[in-house]
């Protein structure tokens, strides 16, 4: 299966999660890795060149930080772009078809501000439901996704398992 990983941050160069992920995913065969926001600093995307770039995989994970209970703002305005009427959703619009799509987002707060109860009052699975309405538009599996919270405390080794467990997470079969 090839993967293509779609990387949103604006800052990756000072990222320490999203930075090692991408690092590591760099190394596993079969994985294409695109740092959109080093590709496109001024905002003007190649909507031809990512088209492209997404049909020649069968897994699309879309890496972010979650920013104000959502995604940094070149990954809205990729999707408003790229997943066009015609090629993504529309009577014709089936060139997404049949294939995965996965988030896998880095929090700053903890897994417990996440909750009916917590400091946000909603899930980060309340909060992701829109790219779970855009993957039934565009015809894509959605997969559960990878989520690590409270990203700025983490030790180096609880960043490490993050690693390995998003590996893990992102590169395994999915279920049936």
């Amino acid at each position: 299966m090839k993967t293509l990983v779609l990387v949103f941050h604006p800052n990756l160069a000072d990222s320490r999660l999203n930075r090692r992920w991408a690092e590591e995913m760099e190394k596993q065969s079969d994985v294409t890795i695109h740092r959109v926001y080093e590709a496109y600093p001024n905002e003007e995307i190649d909507v031809a060149a990512e088209q492209k770039l997404m049909e020649q995989h069968d897994r699309v994970i879309l890496q972010f930080p979650i920013y104000w209970y959502s995604s940094p703002s070149l990954l809205k305005k990729w999707q408003d772009t790229v997943l066009t009427y015609g090629w993504a959703y529309g009577s014709t619009g089936n060139k997404l078809h049949g294939k995965e799509l996965l988030l896998a987002v880095s929090v700053g707060a903890s897994e417990d501000s996440y909750t009916a109860e917590g400091a946000f009052s909603f899930t980060l699975t309340e909060l992701l439901r829109p790219f779970h309405a855009t993957s039934n538009m565009i015809g894509t599996r959605y997969l559960t996704p990878y989520a690590a919270f409270g990203v700025m405390q983490l030790t180096v080794e609880q960043m490490e398992q993050t690693v390995k467990d998003y590996l893990e997470h992102a590169l395994k079969p999915a279920a049936e």
